[in-house]
């Protein structure tokens, strides 16, 4: 079987060397109406190097079988790279045991598994759940969905002018009647970075659980869950360069011991007779029927590629392009607003914008046909696009293949774009 390591340039360099990042990654190559592809659309998904899409391709035409349950060589083949991709992401973010490592489809369903299981066995009337206003709704509305069911209360933390959770009064959000405090790490719709540190500090000096959405942060920044500690993280493959269908749920090996199982099925029972059956071992037992093995080997492939890279020079990188991405937009302050802070160390590489005379579909259309990917909507965050005062905004997201020119030219085509609808100039 042929290597699947990262390319030997990139594993080489201590910081990113964009351009040759940029050429690992086939589709940034190719062109749109006929203008080079400026990716930035990496919020709602990234884009995959070359070692991921030939990790996948060895694993169907080279040991392709199913895992845990073959005494034949492609079986066990299988099954030791499909566990060695549970061992290299708990090692990624920094977890202790690989057994606290559940995989799932992704963030959304990591954290449903959370409100299906802990929750329901956890959660009890009168208790309360405590929430950013800047959550995804994979964040908001499976935990409405629990306290509806359980008679509990969601509270949520108060933001300021700049779009950061505002923690004047922590101490009246999260007290001893909190249960459990589910809060997005890196906002996909704003950038903005919460101190998942400190306010895990805080709902566990009150006895509540933690579980932090890791979906903007783990593809982006280095991550340890024991530093955070936290007692959920919730990520997805697709985000950190890895497939689409992968993702994971870490979890306390202690709190999965007491959980009941998500799905029930083959794999992840012990005993079966025809009126019971008694669960296998964590994390087995939250991982019925067959599993997406070819894309958590993907996502080790993604893993690995990061790694190389390294995650504080991807964090350095990324810091860096959304600084000069601020400054550019302070060009067109007249016409846009730009959301979320100014501070980049409390930010990501997110950079969301509203025209008040164009509405971001026509930019998103406009951009599109210089070929140009950006996201228009409410980036499945409505209740905090309605408290914006906003219909939708415009988001250009990035990763660490962009670059500094591709921040030049969505500037530059946003000016054409406002000149076009708002000036009412031909963009020839």
């Amino acid at each position: 079987m042929s290597s699947t390591k990262p390319h030997k340039a990139v594993a080489a360099v201590h910081g990113p060397d964009i351009n040759k990042i940029r050429a690992d990654f086939p589709i940034l190559s190719r062109k749109v109406y006929g203008k080079p592809l400026v990716y930035l659309d990496n919020a709602a998904t990234s884009q995959k190097p070359a070692s991921v899409i030939k990790a996948l391709s060895e694993y169907y035409e080279g040991y392709n079988a199913n895992v845990h349950r073959g005494v034949h060589a492609l079986s066990m083949e299988a099954t030791d790279r499909y566990e060695e991709a549970r061992r290299k992401v708990a090692k990624f973010i920094g977890a202790r045991h690989e057994e606290s490592i559940i995989w799932t489809r992704g963030a959304t369903e990591a954290i449903n598994l959370v409100a299906y299981t802990w929750a329901q066995q956890n959660i009890k009337p009168g208790d309360e759940i405590v929430l950013t206003p800047m959550e995804h709704h994979s964040n908001l509305v499976p935990w409405q969905k629990v306290a509806a069911d359980k008679g509990a209360k969601i509270k949520f933390f108060g933001m300021t002018g700049e779009q950061t959770l505002d923690l004047s009064n922590v101490d009246e959000v999260i007290t001893p009647r909190t249960k459990l405090v589910a809060i997005v790490h890196g906002s996909n719709s704003l950038g903005t970075i919460n101190p998942v540190k400190e306010l895990t500090a805080k709902a566990h000096a009150v006895g509540a659980t933690v579980l932090v959405d890791g979906a903007q942060s783990v593809p982006h920044m280095p991550i340890d869950v024991e530093d955070i500690g936290c007692d959920f993280l919730a990520f997805s493959g697709h985000k950190m360069a890895g497939p689409t269908g992968i993702g994971a749920l870490y979890a306390r090996p202690e709190l999965l011991q007491k959980m009941e199982p998500f799905m029930r099925g083959g794999d992840m029972v012990l005993e079966v007779s025809y009126e019971s059956a008694s669960w296998n071992a964590v994390p087995a037992k939250f991982e019925a029927g067959t599993p997406n093995i070819a894309d958590a080997i993907g996502l080790a492939a993604a893993v690995d590629y990061l790694s190389a890279i390294g995650m504080e020079n991807i964090r350095r990188h990324e810091m860096e392009l959304t600084a000069y991405a601020l400054k550019r937009f302070d060009e067109i302050a007249d016409d846009v607003k730009v959301f979320g802070p100014r501070d980049v160390r409390i930010r990501g590489g997110v950079v969301p914008f509203h025209s008040p005379d164009v509405h971001p579909h026509d930019l998103g259309t406009f951009l599109d046909r210089e070929g140009i990917a950006i996201r228009t909507g409410h980036h499945c965050t409505m209740p905090l696009i309605r408290k914006l005062e906003v219909p939708a905004t415009a988001r250009a997201s990035f990763y660490l293949y962009n670059t500094q020119e591709e921040v030049d030219i969505l500037v530059e085509a946003l000016k054409r774009a406002l000149r076009y609808f708002v000036h009412g100039v031909n963009r020839a």
